[in-house]
């Protein structure tokens, strides 16, 4: 049973869901240091939405700065 302040973790699955794309790319962009940062938990990784949104964010702020 979760808290109210329990912070909520996605799996590989869920995060390729949320971006459209295969689970083999979500796990390509853990490889190569982009993308959500994950935590290992036994064989799985999961990620934060707390970390989901700080990937958004950064996404958002570096579409701003280039040019038009």
């Amino acid at each position: 049973m979760l808290t109210s302040g329990a912070p909520r973790y996605l799996t590989t699955s869920d995060v390729a869901s949320r971006y459209r794309t295969a689970p083999s790319t979500i796990r390509y962009w853990r490889h190569i240091g982009y993308g959500p940062k994950g935590i290992k938990v036994g064989r799985r990784v999961l990620y934060s939405l707390t970390e989901i949104d700080r990937f958004e964010k950064a996404l958002a702020d570096q579409s701003t700065k280039e040019p038009a």
